[in-house]
């Protein structure tokens, strides 16, 4: 009966076919004043993403799509890597997003020395009760951002991999679950690699996205100077107003999850994943977390979007972000100098797309 009830409610904001699956004749003369009826009230989400945007544009001038994939990560309930060489803003737009968020934020700032119990916390001896307590770490928070996550070596790197996964951390046989929301925000310079230590794949399939960050236009720069001009001794993150509560955000990623993925659009990413396997070009396809991912990408794009549907375009902005550090290009190919980018759109080009 739900289901029956739930195709019903679907079918309001589907335009009527005709018997062979095509929309109508009497639909395509009035398609301009086709009017699509939510089933989910996504308004207020609308708005608030409006407002983060907003906020953060007070200070970030440009890099529109870096913030779009952010809150849509976010909305996800997914982490981040955001990558771009120094002085682009990286760093600045993770603070400003979480400084409009009324939730608890920790910085960790990655170095060679770095252990991971300087992380996730450590057991120490209590003389008054002569026995040990666990000491929370700053990943005990809802937003991290973690500053050059590439400058500490592996075994500290790895210390993220169940946190970021299951949101819990597991010490000395006892598990920490962290409160909702939990999001991590992790920076990386693609430059300067001495005294780096790279990523393994098993912690880049963490993220939901890689974001790379270009330099600024020439209008955007000057933007930038004469802002910075106009300041003073103002201070950027002081301009920033909190107002979205962890409630709110849970409750909006609870939302996300109910938007509505037609089954031929589940093949299509399906078609994509297979696609990265078996594609000349490439030594290491994308996994099944890469098509979850996309999966829940797209939904986050279509809310932000204010539609309760999934439609082929939401499926196509996510496929970059979400698979280009999930793949490895063959080392023939990179010496030519042709990116994992490159190949991901070609293969966007020849999947055909579902209507």
């Amino acid at each position: 009966m739900d289901e029956h009830r739930e195709s019903q409610e679907h079918q309001q904001y589907l335009p009527k076919s005709s018997e062979n699956g095509m929309p109508s004749a009497e639909n395509h003369d009035d398609s301009n004043n086709l009017q699509f009826q939510n089933r989910l009230d996504l308004s207020e989400l609308q708005n608030h993403v409006q407002k983060i945007k907003s906020e953060i544009g007070k200070v970030i001038v440009g890099q529109t799509d870096m913030v779009d994939m952010l809150i849509a990560s976010l909305l996800a309930k997914g982490h981040s890597l955001i990558e771009g060489v120094p002085g682009v803003a990286k760093t600045v737009t993770a603070k400003l997003l979480a400084k409009s968020l009324s939730v608890g934020f920790s910085r960790i700032q990655f170095t060679p020395d770095l252990m991971p119990s300087d992380i996730l916390g450590t057991s120490i001896f209590n003389l008054k009760t002569s026995e040990f307590e666990f000491k929370k770490g700053p990943i005990f928070s809802n937003m991290i951002l973690i500053d050059e996550i590439n400058r500490s070596p592996a075994k500290t790197q790895a210390a993220l991999f169940e946190v970021m996964e299951e949101q819990q951390i597991t010490i000395d046989g006892n598990k920490f679950k962290l409160d909702s929301p939990f999001m991590v925000l992790a920076t990386q310079n693609p430059v300067e690699q001495e005294g780096t230590y790279r990523l393994p794949e098993a912690q880049l399939d963490r993220f939901l996205f890689k974001i790379d960050v270009d330099y600024p236009n020439l209008d955007e720069e000057i933007e930038i100077i004469t802002r910075e001009h106009a300041l003073k001794d103002k201070v950027k993150i002081d301009e920033i107003t909190s107002f979205l509560t962890a409630e709110q955000i849970t409750k909006y990623q609870n939302l996300v999850t109910q938007i509505i993925v037609e089954q031929h659009l589940i093949k299509y990413i399906a078609q994509l994943i297979v696609a990265t396997r078996s594609n000349q070009f490439l030594y290491l396809g994308a996994s099944p977390r890469a098509s979850i991912a996309i999966l829940k990408a797209s939904k986050a794009f279509a809310a932000i979007n204010g539609r309760d549907f999934v439609t082929p375009e939401d499926i196509k902005r996510a496929a970059i972000p979400v698979l280009h550090h999930r793949v490895i290009v063959t080392p023939e190919r990179e010496m030519e100098g042709i990116s994992s980018k490159q190949i991901i759109k070609q293969i966007i080009e020849t999947v055909e797309i579902p209507r």
